[in-house]
């Protein structure tokens, strides 16, 4: 099974100019030793980076490429603190719908080539990073989410949200102490129920609307509407279905069906879970999968580095050819380039 991937995701958010700081002590632009940090998460993309450090040394080998762990949601607040301490990293792995931030608090560069950035990746990764015709990060994955199930639970994949609701009504009461369904109620997961095409999408059909944001028109409070039905087969307050517990109930098989993305295909494969990946439920009164938020996960170089260049340059490199294909075949990532893939699982996620 083979299919070239390809997703739409979210355009970044408000950016402004800034200039470069400088804050590693280490020699380099003359060919003299160069070590680069990089920030990126676990599971999976720690083996990434290393990897693809590796590759490069090869070729470059006067730099080190020093991985270290930064979890992608908290890139942001790191590289503020830690970026101006100038202890921060030279590359690091943040999610698209940051980049205004990273932007308007003088964190990144913007990209140094451009034009071979746009050449290579598909446009809507390139959308996801550009502001007034500037590039500000790389893209290396595009990433939404999907209805992950496990198929020794499920065996007719539910269609619509009334026969999510169905089917976790007489699980539920078959399994005490499982789920039929579990997610994560933010607004990031709550999206496919408050934003429907083609009326009521986020700031408007081109997402660039400040002035219609569609939170409080009736379709969303239809569509919260239809969300809360789903608390009588998920009894859990809110508070206590963060991510990580939501994630785990899956992994354990304590929950037979959830929302995620492609960052927990190699998650759930290592622990031993038989499941599948399908489209989003549809809402009522229709026949069409929800939609769904989307962005590309990205690396930025770091505005304080003393290493543009080098900088620069491997970042560039975590979007070639060679490296799109391992960090899909290590993580099962959606490439936002014309990639083929093999994966079941990843190619749920890009129906």
């Amino acid at each position: 099974m083979k299919r070239r991937a390809f997703a739409a995701t979210a355009i970044a958010g408000l950016a402004a100019p800034l200039t470069a700081c400088s804050g590693s002590e280490d020699e380099g632009g003359d060919g003299g030793p160069v070590n680069l940090v990089v920030w990126e998460s676990l599971e999976g993309r720690s083996d990434f980076i290393k990897q693809a450090g590796e590759i490069y040394a090869k070729d470059h080998p006067n730099v080190t490429i020093e991985y270290k762990n930064v979890e992608l949601g908290d890139a942001l607040g790191q590289i503020a603190l830690d970026g101006p301490a100038g202890v921060g990293a030279d590359v690091f792995a943040a999610p698209s719908n940051v980049t205004g931030d990273l932007v308007t608090g003088g964190h990144i560069l913007a990209v140094a080539d451009p034009d071979a950035l746009k050449s290579a990746l598909v446009e809507s990764a390139i959308k996801s990073v550009t502001y007034q015709d500037q590039i500000w990060g790389v893209p290396v994955t595009l990433d939404t989410y999907a209805l992950f199930y496990n198929k020794a639970y499920v065996t007719e994949v539910p269609t619509t949200w009334d026969e999510v609701i169905a089917f976790s009504t007489t699980f539920n009461a078959e399994n005490s102490g499982k789920y039929g369904f579990a997610f994560n109620p933010s607004i990031y997961y709550a999206a496919p129920f408050v934003f429907s095409a083609p009326d009521n999408l986020l700031f408007g059909p081109n997402g660039d609307d400040p002035a219609t944001p569609n939170t409080d028109t009736p379709a969303a409070v239809q569509g919260l509407t239809e969300m809360l039905a789903l608390r009588a087969v998920l009894d859990v307050a809110a508070n206590d279905l963060d991510p990580a517990t939501v994630d785990t109930l899956f992994e354990s098989g304590q929950a037979a069906m959830t929302l995620t993305g492609s960052w927990n295909i190699p998650v759930f494969t290592d622990a031993g879970i038989d499941f599948g990946v399908t489209t989003l439920p549809a809402r009522a009164g229709t026949d069409q999968p929800s939609g769904s938020f989307a962005n590309s996960r990205t690396m930025f170089v770091s505005a304080y580095t003393n290493h543009p260049e080098e900088a620069q340059d491997f970042a560039a490199f975590l979007s070639s050819p060679e490296m799109l294909r391992l960090a899909y075949e290590l993580t099962g990532s959606v490439p936002p380039a014309d990639t083929e893939i093999d994966s079941e699982a990843t190619l749920g996620l890009v129906e």
